[in-house]
């Protein structure tokens, strides 16, 4: 009976000392819930008249490049250029030989000496016509008066029918030397024309030739940059043949398309006159001067004009240029970590909660040490309104918030 209970006084104790315990446990401090907040760094708000800048790539062009050609069929004698060399105004660039030319000078003058004796023999026709002429009216009016004598015996019968026969043969002859003589006087103005206008075409073809001859030795037109050389010395070429081309050291421009979205705007600005400036990543300042006359649904080209000296640009190049656009007034600058979606950034309440508003975004901008910046605007980016410039994945209007440190507005 004892061995039975022993059990059960085991497990009475235990029950006893666990509810003692329980009784004596110390109380757990109370914890309160408190509600985290994230750290961000802010920007002040300093609207300003900034101008926004547009990445663009564009191929640079000498539109003064000149093309070579033969003027006249022959052997190149001489060409002292090669691919790339920089030449002055007046260095000879490409000689024909004048073995090809000279003939071709010859045949032109010769024509032209012979259409001037034509001439000259014209006139001296026309003289000896005139003078031909009052002679011959004399033997007509000699004939005349022989045929009517003749006549007048043959009705008396003191001349036979074979000497009016004759006479009248006289007269009929007489009045044809007439008839040519005053058609060949007639017809001088309109030989005489003829033939001078065939020595002025003489003429022509002399200048021409002349010219052409000139040009078969080539200088330089300007100081440029010899290129797309494709004849050597000894090669024979032909007429209008392309030899190589040559274009000058400035002037080069950068034709670039621009987004339909951007058009209106830079147009609007050229026509009001404004000047709009574009750099390269190498220094090169560029102008916007118009608009190509042709587009495309990508957009339409624009011509930037370099400014300066062209250091190693070459026509053909691509170029990567950063066009300031039209200043827009009350205009922010911040970072890229500002934006949220398109169209939204976040203001620091001054109860420390982060409030979303919508703003316009412009584009973006430089500042002085090349950072890119983000222009925006928007009617609740009051001056000194502080931007949050921290981009918190669970961003949410409400979240609370504390400030780090306060970002220096940026210099542009």
């Amino acid at each position: 009976m004892l061995k039975r209970l022993i059990p059960l006084a085991i497990i009475a104790v235990g029950v006893v000392g666990f509810m003692i315990l329980k009784a004596t446990r110390p109380e757990p401090a109370e914890v309160a819930a408190t509600e985290r907040s994230w750290r961000v760094e802010i920007q002040r708000v300093e609207p300003a008249s900034r101008a926004p800048v547009l990445s663009l790539y564009g191929e640079v062009v000498a539109p003064d490049q000149q093309t070579i050609t033969a003027t006249l069929a022959g052997r190149v004698a001489q060409r002292p250029v090669s691919e790339g060399m920089v030449v002055q105004q007046g260095d000879l660039l490409l000689a024909l030989d004048e073995a090809d030319t000279r003939p071709a000078l010859a045949q032109a003058r010769a024509q032209v000496a012979d259409l001037e004796a034509q001439t000259r023999s014209e006139q001296v026709r026309y003289s000896n016509d005139q003078v031909s002429l009052k002679s011959e009216r004399a033997i007509l009016a000699n004939a005349r008066r022989q045929f009517e004598r003749i006549e007048s015996l043959v009705e008396r019968n003191l001349a036979s029918r074979e000497n009016l026969e004759v006479a009248t043969d006289a007269l009929v002859r007489a009045e044809l030397t007439i008839s040519a003589r005053t058609r060949a006087i007639q017809e001088h103005p309109a030989r005489l024309q003829s033939t001078e206008a065939r020595l002025a075409q003489a003429m022509a073809t002399l200048a021409s030739t002349e010219r052409d001859i000139e040009r078969a030795t080539v200088l330089a037109p300007f100081d440029g940059v010899v290129t797309g050389i494709q004849v050597a010395v000894g090669d024979q070429v032909s007429r209008n043949e392309p030899l190589f081309s040559v274009y000058p050291n400035h002037g080069m421009e950068v034709r670039a398309r621009v987004p339909q979205a951007f058009q209106a705007e830079l147009m609007a600005a050229v026509e009001k006159g404004d000047v709009l400036t574009a750099e390269s990543a190498q220094g090169h300042e560029f102008v916007l001067e118009r608009f190509a006359g042709l587009s495309d649904p990508a957009g339409t080209e624009v011509v930037l004009a370099l400014q300066g000296e062209p250091g190693v640009l070459r026509p053909g190049a691509l170029l990567a240029l950063s066009l300031n656009r039209p200043a827009r007034a009350q205009a922010v600058a911040v970072p890229f970590t500002a934006l949220y979606g398109a169209d939204s950034v976040y203001l620091m309440t001054g109860q420390g909660r982060m409030k979303r508003v919508e703003v316009e975004r412009i584009g973006e901008a430089q500042s002085d040490n090349g950072e890119r910046w983000l222009l925006i605007a928007g009617e609740q980016l009051t001056p000194g309104a502080p931007v949050i410039i921290t981009h918190l994945p669970n961003a949410v209007t409400g979240l609370k918030v504390e400030l780090a440190v306060a970002a220096g507005d940026p210099s542009l």
